[in-house]
């Protein structure tokens, strides 16, 4: 089964294109020259160079059984390669000849007791689901049930998808996995080009602070991973490494179960390795063992009560997660007292780690982790980007939408500091009522809106809810004295609907009027549609009427409220505040936007991978607008992306 990756639509494997919208299943497009005829199965862009292909990280791990993986050969498919078979460069992992090796597997002599090794692979098919994403839909209620299906997952990929459930970021997600006796292969995301996290432990520029909240995270992990038996995932120090954001993440994970040995990582570390490993049962004193081995390799100083808190956690003195946890709170209210930038306050009501039994079977992991709570840090924008675009779209011939960005940014680096100030106004109007009427609505609420916050938003936090709303009703009776001095009447009044964010740093604040919308996209909690939709069908259902009997009205659609026609009596605006606490894409949509669950559908290839601060938000509005011409164009099409990135606030 082939899946579109335009529109997800799923095709028959023999196709060519996809039989819903026309997109090609065989070529694709070069994201630096835009040539369109690149194979799918291709590395780099045979015009320009540039590396396009789908590229995955292979783990290959053989059980425990005395010997090597180059004593047995590497699997492919129904049968293992015998150790005279070619498994150098571009030889393949399977038989159906998915995944084409992109650095040689250690020659046989140099493997004789290797028994895990991980290599970067180019997926050839990658329009292919993979058998293990098919096992995970048809498995969806129940995924770890015994079945034939779910006994051919690998043992090391079920703590995977069980990690994954939870929506870690700090865990490469999966992508494939497959099993023959004792040779399992797990597809996942390919980290090897994050940064390492001893490169930046070791920066002069690198703050104290920066490099106890990472120790933070790593107790947070350690308590995830536990449970998984996955807690050496975390000792070996080239297995750490850090994403776009500095934030911690994991390479891969290693499984106590699954023989790690240090240095069989990849072939090009193979040599070059640290690992701070003990034999005996894993206790946190290996984590204080790998930030000592932190501490040296960097030949950074460790500072102040560091020194004293490793000790304590050499000899025993320190037992658990939570008594770890405390002891680096103890360090930050010392570096407070010392005029140091700190950690803010945690809440030991928040930051409480469960005890957790130590776990056998990786089938008992996701109603164990469901339980477990994090450590909430303050934190504070680091990023604010934004781009809006309008388009008339395919039926109508003029634009009734409109929309206003305005922004102040404020920056100031310094060698141990860092402040960075967002202060954005984002207004969208989708307007309506006679000729030309529409145009003038809409830019009149959007001028008004500006106007006003011009004057009435100096200072640096967010305007009140009556102030907000007072801007509202005066954009509302700048159209509706309009419309009566005109002596419009009926479909000929004009009006407009609205949609307003407010971000002043990591606060924000949302107004609006009718059914432009909202979104919220977040790599925890998916895409969120924020607000609720003025109009008759939606009404309906608040007042307690089913959803298919609402949406069954024939002005189920109809607008219960808009700027202008009415006066500020028949308006009241939705106002609600929320806070920016981890790296959030917003969106603002006209309805020809937003029709037929257009964003709902198409998010995860659309909204989701400008998350990355790699990706241009240009680019991403426009590529919306054509994919609303696409689906809908029945009606004007407008969008408004803000991309917010936070990091926690370890700064005075």
């Amino acid at each position: 089964m082939l899946i579109c990756p335009q529109c997800k639509f799923e095709n028959p494997n023999s196709n060519k294109f996809c039989q819903n919208c026309g997109t090609s299943l065989t070529h694709k497009v070069c994201p630096e020259c835009s040539t369109d005829d690149v194979p799918v199965n291709a590395l780099r862009c045979y015009n320009c160079g540039t590396e396009c292909g789908t590229v995955f990280w292979a783990i290959i791990t053989k059980e425990t059984t005395g010997e090597g993986l180059g004593d047995e050969g590497v699997i492919s498919g129904s049968s293992a390669l015998s150790p005279s078979s070619q498994i150098g460069l571009g030889s393949y992992l399977d038989s159906q000849e998915r995944y084409q090796l992109l650095d040689p597997l250690p020659a046989q002599t140099e493997t004789a007791t290797i028994t895990d090794v991980g290599v970067k692979v180019l997926d050839c098919q990658p329009y292919q689901i993979s058998p293990i994403e098919a096992i995970l839909a048809s498995q969806q209620s129940d995924l770890l049930t015994p079945s034939v299906e779910a006994s051919a997952i690998p043992r090391l990929a079920k703590v995977y998808i069980a990690l994954q459930s939870q929506g870690l970021r700090e865990i490469p997600p999966i992508h494939d996995a497959w099993q023959q006796g004792d040779i399992q292969v797990v597809i996942i995301e390919d980290r090897s080009h994050w940064q390492h996290l001893l490169d930046l432990w070791q920066e002069e520029t690198t703050s104290s602070l920066k490099i106890l909240h990472w120790c933070y995270q790593m107790t947070q992990l350690w308590a995830v991973l536990e449970p998984v038996n996955s807690c050496q995932s975390l000792l070996d120090l080239s297995n750490l490494r850090l994403d776009e954001d500095q934030t911690l993440g994991l390479q891969r994970l290693y499984v106590e179960s699954s023989n790690f040995q240090p240095g069989a990582q990849s072939p090009e570390d193979a040599e070059d390795q640290t690992s701070a490993i003990p034999e005996q049962p894993l206790t946190i004193q290996a984590l204080g063992r790998v930030w000592q081995a932190l501490f040296k390799q960097s030949q950074r100083t460790q500072f102040g009560s560091v020194v004293q808190m490793l000790g304590d956690l050499e000899v025993g003195k320190i037992q658990t997660i939570a008594q770890l946890r405390s002891r680096l709170e103890e360090i930050s209210v010392e570096m407070e007292a010392l005029g140091t930038a700190t950690l803010p306050p945690i809440n030991d009501e928040n930051t409480a780690v469960p005890t957790i039994p130590q776990l056998d079977q990786p089938e008992e992991i996701i109603s164990k982790i469901d339980d477990m709570q994090t450590v909430v840090l303050a934190m504070q924008l680091s990023g604010l980007e934004d781009a809006g675009c309008t388009d008339v779209g395919r039926q109508r011939d003029h634009n009734e939408d409109y929309f206003g960005i305005e922004t102040k940014i404020h920056k100031l680096e310094l060698p141990k500091s860092r402040v960075f100030q967002g202060h954005g106004l984002y207004i969208l109007c989708d307007g309506m009522g006679g000729h030309a009427g529409g145009e003038i609505a809409s830019e009149l609420a959007v001028n008004t809106l500006r106007q006003y916050f011009q004057e009435h938003w100096i200072a640096n936090q967010l305007p009140t809810e009556d102030s907000i709303r007072e801007a509202v009703y005066l954009a509302n009776e700048a159209i509706y004295k309009l419309n009566q001095q005109d002596a419009r009447s009926g479909v000929g009044r004009m009006g407009t609907t609205l949609v307003m964010l407010l971000i002043q740093d990591t606060q924000a604040v949302v107004a609006h009027v009718g059914d432009s919308r909202l979104y919220r996209l977040t790599r925890k909690r998916g895409l969120e549609q924020v607000t609720v939709d003025h109009e008759v069908g939606q009404r309906e259902i608040t007042r307690g009427v089913e959803a298919s009997i609402a949406y069954a009205r024939p002005d189920a659609y109809q607008l219960t409220q808009a700027l202008g026609p009415r006066d500020e009596n028949s308006i009241n605006p939705d106002v609600g505040f929320f806070e920016i606490n981890e790296d959030t894409l917003l969106l603002l949509a006209s309805d020809g936007l937003s029709d037929n669950d257009l964003l709902e559908t198409h998010w995860q290839t659309h909204l989701e991978p400008l998350l990355s601060s790699g990706v241009n938000l240009e680019g991403g509005v426009t590529d919306l607008i054509d994919l609303a011409n696409q689906h809908n164009g029945h009606d004007n099409i407008t969008g408004i992306l803000i991309r917010a990135k936070v990091r926690p606030n370890l700064e005075s």
